[in-house]
This record gives C-alpha cells, structure tokens and sequence, in this order.
C-alpha cells in the first residue's frame, strides 16, 4: 500500500499481550521485515526496552489514551488492534486517527482487529449443543447477530467505518485460544504467555479438586491454538501489503477456529490430569455450584459458540495443523502451568 521505497507504518495496540505478543513475534520474522515501521503502544517502561531492542518503535502509554491512539493511528498505514475487544473509545479514536490517514493520503488504510466468537454466545447454561452454526463467509448470516451480544457494538461501527469508504476493516475473531505461548517475545518475558478462558476454568477446578462444568456440560465451543491463530493476523498484513481482496467490512470476519470441544469431555480432561498430578481422586466431571456457574459464565464457559473459519482457510491460505487432540493434549501443561503461578 506504500511505494517500494516507502516503508509501511504498521501500530500495533496489545503487543505485551497473549495475541499481540504472538502477532509481533510472527511479525519479527516476516521476510519483508526491514520495510515495516512498527510502532507498538506499550505501558510498561520495562518492556518496552526489551521491545525497542527488537528494532521495533514504541510509545509508552495507553489504548486508553484517546488522544495518543488518535495521533499515532493518523500516522499508520495499518493497525493492528489486539489490546481490547470491548473498548469503543478506543476504537472510536483509532478510527479517527485512520480517517485522518485517509484525508492526508487519499489512501485507505487498514484495521486489523481482534474481537472473538464470545459474540456468539447463547444462554445454554450447559444444557445442550446448539445446532446454530456460523460461516464467516456468510455475511448475511453474521448481520443477524444481535446487537446487545459480545463485542458486537465495536464490530458494527467498525463495519460502519468500512462502508463510509475511508478504512478498509478486518475482523479477527478468535475462539478459545489454548497453548502457552514459547514465541520470542515470551521467551524474553516480555509477552503474557497464558490464554484466559481455560487457565479460569482450571483454576475453578484446582479449587475443589475435580473438574467441572456447568449444567451438563453438552455447551460447544471451537478452539485454536495460539500460534495459529497470529498467522491470521499476518497473512491479513500480507493481503493488505499485495492490495488484494480477501473480504472487508462486512465481508471482513474472520473465525479463528480449527476444531471444537465439548466442556463434559474438558471437565473429564481437567479431572484425570488432576489425580494424575495428585491433585486430585475422582477422574469423573462434576456439575459446579450456582456461584461457580455464575464465574464460569463470565468467561463464556457455561455457553454455546460455534463457527466455521472459512473465510480465513479459502481467501488468506490459512491452514492450521493443531486439532482437537491436540487441544485437549494440552491441558495438563496449562494444568501444571496454573498450579506454578497460584
């Protein structure tokens, strides 16, 4: 999107974080590295050393800080925005930013960002599969998400923002991401290494010993791994770089998933790696109490999410390689990870 002797000004919001961390490591090893001007928005001084060692500008501060996201996205050719799936001001700023970009250059710059398949959630509790699954090559089929779930009123203004034709919008929607991160960044302590929803459902289940779910546990979720799931944010870059046309604004979601898991059979998991580790003596799943069920809830634990990464596998080339054995193969390094760090 620059000329060949221009390089691209990418911000990248998050990257201390379990995404951004990825993301930025993926994109240290980018063959067309030395013509990106990288810029990332960290709040740690710390870190932030450690990053500028990695030939990579930094501004110390927040997403939260309206007026620094506004200045330094009208500087940007791309934003990559993986600090915040819920902030609308944050988004709002960056958006004013772009169009600012836009107004200067009279070229549309690019927002690659991070929402997540918690948009789908329904009010299962546990009790059973939905057979309500989503195709992000179907446009017409996500427009009908309601506007009162997750995420969803930061992804329709961005859709908005793609239509007034000064931005164009992409939208990487993650499901439950598993693996502790060994990217660079991780290795030299500067990116959290641990996803969320799962380390939460076994911290749950360390406390009383056993593995458990909510209801039934028969709620579905999809899953991807988290080095997987960077490769879309880059091979979004690099369909941004080449001008091509993967899908934008409202043809712009993009699942990450790659296979799905059902919570009893988690639950079990959880359980059985317990008593292996002599933390726990039932290898069985049990149904959780009503408070436990509300925290579990929070995090999209007691519900149904479901979705299919098309659009990502037939425009972008994506093609992940970890499964759901791989998934559930997981568990008893996150298990031991958690039980390092409580």
């Amino acid at each position: 999107m620059s000329p060949n002797n221009v390089k691209t000004n990418i911000l990248l919001t998050g990257a201390t974080g379990y995404i951004g961390g990825e993301v930025l490591s993926q994109l240290l090893e980018h063959p067309k590295f030395s013509s990106f001007n990288i810029t990332a928005l960290v709040r740690s001084p710390e870190k932030a050393e450690k990053i500028r060692a990695l030939g990579v500008q930094v501004v110390i501060g927040s997403h939260t800080d309206e007026t620094l996201v506004e200045k330094l996205a009208s500087d940007a050719d791309v934003v990559i925005a993986t600090a915040d799936a819920d902030n609308l001001e944050a988004l709002r700023a960056t958006l004013r930013g772009l169009k600012k970009r836009y107004e200067a250059t009279k070229v549309q710059p690019a927002l690659i960002h991070t929402s997540g398949t918690g948009v789908l959630c329904d009010t299962a509790f546990g009790k059973y599969a939905t057979d309500d699954i989503y195709d992000d090559l179907n446009p017409d089929q996500i427009e009908t998400i309601a506007p009162t779930q997750p995420h969803r009123n930061v992804d329709l203004e961005i859709v908005a923002a793609d239509k007034e034709g000064y931005v164009k919008t992409y939208i990487v929607l993650p499901s439950t991401i598993y693996g502790i991160s060994t990217s660079k960044l991780a290795e030299l302590g500067i990116q959290n290494p641990y996803s969320i929803q799962i380390p939460a459902l076994i911290k749950n289940s360390i406390a009383r010993g056993q593995g458990g779910v909510v209801g039934e546990g028969k709620n579905v979720w999809p899953h991807v791994e988290i080095s997987e799931v960077a490769e879309i944010y880059v091979k979004l870059l690099d369909a941004v770089l080449a001008k091509s046309n993967p899908g934008h604004g409202r043809e712009g979601y993009y699942f990450a998933e790659n296979g799905e898991y059902t919570f009893s059979v988690l639950g079990k998991r959880i359980s059985e790696v317990l008593v292996e580790l002599g933390k726990g003596t039932n290898p069985e799943v049990i149904t959780v109490s009503d408070e436990d069920a509300m925290v579990l809830a929070n995090y999209g634990l007691a519900s149904n999410s479901r979705c299919r990464a098309n659009r990502a596998r037939t425009t972008l080339g994506w093609n992940p390689k970890k499964t759901t054995e791989d998934f559930y193969g997981s568990i008893k390094a996150e298990l031991e990870a958690v039980l390092k760090r409580i």
